[in-house]
């Protein structure tokens, strides 16, 4: 049997305000290319996440990591305001309870023609253990 693609990259659409419009700004990107690349997550799916900000220096101070994080992870589960057991948009991610890794990056960006960013949506990597080179 095929392995099922678990990779998808998602271009992060430009900030926008209020919060709620991102997060649907960016279950919209995540929405395509999950279609485009026919991927499906299950619930016993064991994922982590990966998220790059690029941002103008102005906005880099700006932005806290843990906000972008927090609306990019609700917008993957299908929240964008509203009672939380109530998910208005489909989910990408059925929960974020299966994402066991994440990281998040701010950086910097001089123009506009560079993309605002990405995510990256994974089965989890098993870590290996770092080898005492001392000996």
């Amino acid at each position: 049997m095929a392995k099922r693609r678990l990779t998808l990259t998602i271009p992060l659409p430009p900030y926008s305000h209020p919060r709620n419009k991102w997060r649907q700004a960016v279950h919209r990107a995540a929405l395509q290319e999950k279609g485009r690349r026919h991927i499906a997550y299950t619930s016993d799916d064991r994922l982590e996440v990966h998220v790059v900000l690029n941002l103008t220096p102005a906005a880099a101070l700006i932005h806290d990591v843990d906000n972008r994080l927090k609306d990019v992870l609700d917008a993957l589960q299908g929240r964008a305001g509203g009672p939380k057991n109530i998910h208005a948009l489909q989910p990408i991610i059925p929960n974020d309870r299966q994402i066991f890794r994440v990281t998040v990056e701010k950086s910097p960006r001089k123009d506009a023609k560079r993309p605002r960013g990405r995510i990256v949506v994974r089965k989890l990597q098993r870590r290996r253990p770092k080898r005492n080179r001392s000996a």
